[in-house]
């Protein structure tokens, strides 16, 4: 769905901008941003995706990796068997882990992962049985508690269903693509 002008005005007034700052920060007019905000223009859709950006992005710029991070993170040793990590799954609403040996992270496991294997398994009860290691994907990128969220959002746009946060060789947190989403969601302060 579009942004329309009343929402655009909305949250450039939350964000305590001009119309000029925000015409600077989205690289128009800011008598565009004027003729939108009075719905006397029909903006393209790229120019109101570039005012939206620009303002979201005020959002993010103020949040850091530790500011948006599930706190503790969930993990699988290595050598744990299958059933045990989609117990883990399920007891705490997560559809990833990171993999550890000896503390230190070797991979991943996704519930997509494991559904795929699950159906193409000849014997699902040796599925089951089976080590995490032996269908783990690649460890999930890591990034520092102070990251910027913009980052974070670009780690997560390549393919990444998670963003491990270490500091000082420990995982403090775990970022996923829904926590991102709801961080850069305008929240509705205004509504009853």
């Amino acid at each position: 769905r579009l942004v329309t002008p009343e929402e655009l005005k909305n949250l450039r007034k939350r964000f305590k901008l001009t119309q000029k700052e925000l015409a600077q920060r989205a690289g128009v007019s800011q008598s565009l941003i004027a003729r939108i905000e009075n719905k006397t223009v029909d903006p393209r859709l790229s120019t109101v995706r570039r005012i939206f950006n620009a303002i979201t992005s005020i959002q993010s710029e103020r949040k850091k990796a530790k500011d948006v991070m599930h706190s503790p993170v969930v993990t699988i040793g290595a050598m744990d068997s299958i059933k045990n990590a989609i117990s883990l799954m399920k007891k705490y609403a997560i559809s990833q882990l990171p993999v550890l040996r000896e503390n230190k992270i070797i991979g991943s496991i996704q519930e997509s992962t494991l559904l795929d294997r699950l159906v193409n398994s000849k014997d699902s009860d040796r599925f089951f049985s089976n080590s995490v290691y032996n269908i783990m994907e690649k460890a999930f990128p890591v990034v520092d508690p102070d990251a910027d969220v913009n980052y974070v959002v670009n780690v997560l746009s390549r393919e990444n269903s998670a963003v491990l946060v270490i500091d000082n060789k420990e995982i403090v947190g775990i970022i996923t693509k829904i926590d991102l989403l709801l961080t850069l969601t305008p929240s509705n302060e205004n509504s009853s």
